[in-house]
């Protein structure tokens, strides 16, 4: 009998495992630049839109800084004017827009090539991974290069008599040539760049329904991924929802350029804060000073209620109500779309599942949920400038803080996903699903 080997000679497994190694280069560096490119164009219109385009040579220096915060790299502020000043400047703030378009595209393209695998390798899954999170981090340690610059600080303007003391601070000033301007700390970057690419890989495995999983984690798929896909669904939904009532501001409100810089910018940033807020959820912050971020009016209003006083104020219902009583609609909406989740995380569950384990899968992802998208949203921004001793944030500057109250939100966002995950998967139980089988009628 001859026996005839079904294994490829020696010779050719070492030019199959490279040309798969290259194939597997080639579509992480997809996905990188294709995330890279999503986020530039999204922060590039954002930009324009909010009037960075007319800086006096530093838009691409914006622009690349802008990403780099996207990507969850850290941006320091800096100024200098002489021995006769002194500056401060800090910003922390995620435009989540742009994070939020780059998750996706760098996601999806990153599965793309799983998706006619009938099952995926733990190996080749690893090195798909490795591949996107090395160039990855190089493409950020390059923009981290570029998002670097130095502005002119410019004072005049107000009243007469603000007029005549910003003119004596300009003429003072005009011999230093007083700027500010912003660098990137590239260790940080790294390590949060790092977190945040990680996160976006292990995030997109965990929400595809289609995308094989290796042999040692598909026990995980019936109790994760329903839930996962459901809460991406419900972030997805108000983002949706949120550029909706923009584009009718923008289109009835008038201001639309600077809505669209809001809308390309940090629409994630009130769209989930209102999720949060509609759970009974809260945020303290306040806003001083002549400048802001762009927010919605209401918000603004709150965050400047307690005028001078040192003490933040808080944003919830209660205090956005007192602003705007439409603000009321936030608790209904929140109710109606985490229905909407459950449900979908219900139907496409197996039918062998019980009501209390869809309570349970709904009430532990919404909490992770809330746990993960709360700390982005959180805004600290303050500039002051003092002259020859005299001044501070409170007349020279500003100063913006947003900070959300995480574990009160996550603690209600269990207990919402609890009751809505049981209610989910009530309603899914009058729907044909995966693995239930008809009762066939008694033949006579």
């Amino acid at each position: 009998m001859v026996r005839v080997s079904s294994r490829l000679p020696t010779s050719t497994r070492p030019a199959a495992s490279t040309g798969l190694g290259a194939r597997i280069a080639l579509q992480a560096l997809a996905a990188v630049v294709a995330g890279y490119a999503a986020m530039a164009v999204t922060a590039g219109l954002g930009l324009w839109a909010a009037g960075a385009a007319d800086l006096p040579g530093g838009f691409t220096a914006v622009l690349a800084a802008v990403v780099v915060m996207a990507a969850g790299g850290k941006v320091e502020l800096a100024g200098d004017a002489g021995s006769l000043a002194g500056t401060q400047a800090e910003l922390t703030a995620m435009p989540l827009t742009v994070t939020l378009v780059g998750a996706l595209v760098t996601g999806f393209f990153f599965l793309r090539p799983l998706r006619h695998h009938a099952v995926a390798g733990t190996r080749e899954l690893l090195l798909r991974a490795a591949s996107t999170v090395l160039l990855w981090l190089i493409a950020l340690a390059g923009l981290s290069a570029l998002a670097q610059h130095d502005f002119r600080i410019t004072i005049g303007g107000g009243g007469d008599e603000q007029s005549s003391l910003t003119d004596l601070f300009g003429d003072l000033l005009d011999a230093v040539n007083p700027t500010v301007g912003f660098r990137t700390d590239l260790g940080p970057t790294l390590f949060y760049g790092l977190l945040w690419i990680l996160g976006v890989l292990a995030v997109a495995l965990l929400v595809s329904r289609r995308t094989p999983l290796p042999p040692r984690l598909v026990r995980y798929h019936e109790p994760v991924r329903p839930a996962a896909s459901a809460m991406l669904l419900l972030l997805l939904a108000y983002v949706a929802v949120g550029l909706v009532i923009g584009v009718v501001v923008a289109a009835t409100k008038g201001h639309a350029t600077e809505t669209l810089a809001v809308l390309l910018l940090g629409l994630p940033n009130v769209s989930w804060l209102g999720l949060g807020v509609g759970i009974g959820g809260s945020w303290e912050g306040k806003v001083e000073g002549p400048f802001g971020l762009p927010m919605p009016q209401v918000l603004d209003g709150v965050l400047r209620g307690n005028g001078d006083s040192p003490d933040l104020s808080t944003v919830d219902l209660s205090t956005l109500a007192e602003q705007d009583a439409r603000a009321w609609w936030l608790l209904p909406i929140a109710a109606v779309l985490l229905l909407a989740a459950a449900f979908a995380a219900a139907v496409r569950s197996p039918a062998r599942i019980r009501l209390w384990q869809h309570s349970l899968h709904l009430g532990i992802a919404f909490a992770l949920t809330m746990l993960v998208v709360m700390p982005l949203t959180l805004v600290e921004a303050r500039f002051g400038l003092s002259i020859l001793g005299i001044g501070d944030l409170d007349s020279l500057g500003g100063e913006v803080v947003l900070r959300p109250d995480i574990w009160k939100t996550v603690g209600l966002a269990l207990l919402w996903g609890l009751v809505f995950g049981f209610l989910g998967g009530l309603l899914a139980s009058r729907v044909h699903r995966k693995g239930e089988v008809e009762q066939q009628p008694p033949t006579k």
